[in-house]
């Protein structure tokens, strides 16, 4: 989906997918969906296939909720990025965003190791960086450093990929601005929107800082990911609230919420058009902690 957007948006960078090595490119039967949509990212948008060895962090048993999906567990994967040398740079992208705007503009910026924004919904306590999207210049050396640090025996059980990050480049990277490339999909729900604007002057406006945003990264934790479908209890709790009369016949200024859900749905409607699969369907909720574990629950 990331690179149908790209090449509808005109985008003239190559376009390079890494996936699992267990995977393959010959169709099987009608049902092979992982090596169907592989030959029509190569064969329709003109990604160049990578197969690569899926670095997973995993976690202790005390750790794990039954049945919760392991979101970040192998994000240490976009560090083999690194390696990609043939290139002079490269831009990151996960595959929980939409992409409204290509940003080959960034190649056009000064040399950095690593460009970054700031994770603005933390500021200005946290000066934090966000792996949203990358614009990194490939290095064997780095890529070792960063997988090193990605070991079991190197890394806390709560450090991942933006932790790990945010050690060995956050006080090196290249800043980018939030605002015109990354949004993140909890803005809708959120009440205070200053550290998105950067002020407290301006007023927020919903469909003017969509229309801006080249990238929108779903991010709404525990809302699960767009390809999973919601459980019932956890959206009525978490959806944005129209601002006058909410929840209820007479409710008005819905902007965010109209947007918030139209932002999921739209991922779902493409991901059915353009991938022909069908959402995950929704996880329990509340979840159901491991009877053996002690660790408290996420939140």
């Amino acid at each position: 989906m990331v690179f149908e957007a790209l090449s509808r948006l005109g985008s003239k960078a190559d376009r390079i997918l890494m996936y699992p090595e267990e995977w393959d490119t010959n169709i099987a039967n009608i049902t092979d969906r992982d090596s169907q949509l592989l030959q029509k990212a190569r064969n329709h948008y003109g990604a160049k296939l990578l197969p690569v060895k899926v670095k997973k962090f995993g976690r202790k048993p005390s750790e794990t909720i039954e049945g919760e999906n392991l979101t970040w567990d192998t994000s240490a994967t976009k560090f083999l990025t690194f390696n990609q040398t043939q290139y002079l740079r490269i831009i990151h992208l996960d595959s929980d965003v939409t992409v409204q705007q290509h940003m080959d503009d960034l190649f056009l910026l000064p040399p950095a190791r690593v460009a970054m924004m700031r994770a603005y919904w933390n500021l200005p306590s946290v000066k934090s960086l966000t792996s949203m999207f990358i614009l990194l210049e490939p290095s064997a050396a780095e890529a070792d450093r960063l997988m090193a640090a990605a070991e079991s025996k190197t890394r806390q059980n709560n450090e991942f990929d933006m932790e790990i990050l945010n050690d060995l480049y956050g006080d090196s990277a290249m800043i980018l601005p939030h605002r015109n490339y990354g949004l993140v999909s909890g803005e809708f729900r959120s009440e205070d929107h200053h550290r998105y604007l950067g002020n407290n002057y301006e007023k927020w406006n919903p469909k003017r800082a969509l229309r801006e945003a080249s990238l929108v990264h779903f991010s709404d934790w525990p809302i699960p990911k767009p390809w999973i479908m919601w459980p019932r209890n956890l959206l009525k709790e978490k959806m944005p609230l129209c601002d006058i009369n909410p929840g209820t016949k007479d409710e008005t200024g819905c902007e965010n919420k109209d947007i918030w859900l139209e932002l999921y749905n739209d991922f779902r409607r493409r991901r059915a058009d353009i991938c022909a699969l069908l959402s995950v369907p929704a996880p329990e909720w509340p979840p159901r902690r491991n009877f053996n574990s002690s660790a408290p629950a996420n939140g």
